[in-house]
């Protein structure tokens, strides 16, 4: 574990501290969850964005087929 120093305004330490009283834990470990959950999030939407990136694009209509026009899909 690294300490780290961090400046947060009045009125958001105050609360801080109160959130980390009620969840008896302490600022620090607040806000490491916090960030780790972060990354963790970050982690799984890269991986998820690369897993939609390496798929096969799907043909939305036979290569036959024309698409439809404007006016029609809109009844103009």
């Amino acid at each position: 574990m690294k300490n780290v120093t961090i400046t947060l305004d009045e009125e958001v330490l105050r609360w801080a501290k109160v959130s980390a009283a009620q969840q008896d834990t302490s600022v620090s470990r607040m806000l490491g969850e916090e960030l780790r959950r972060k990354m963790l999030r970050e982690k799984e939407y890269e991986r998820g964005k690369r897993r939609f990136q390496a798929r096969q694009p799907q043909p939305l209509k036979p290569a036959e087929e024309s698409y439809p026009s404007r006016d029609s899909l809109y009844e103009r």
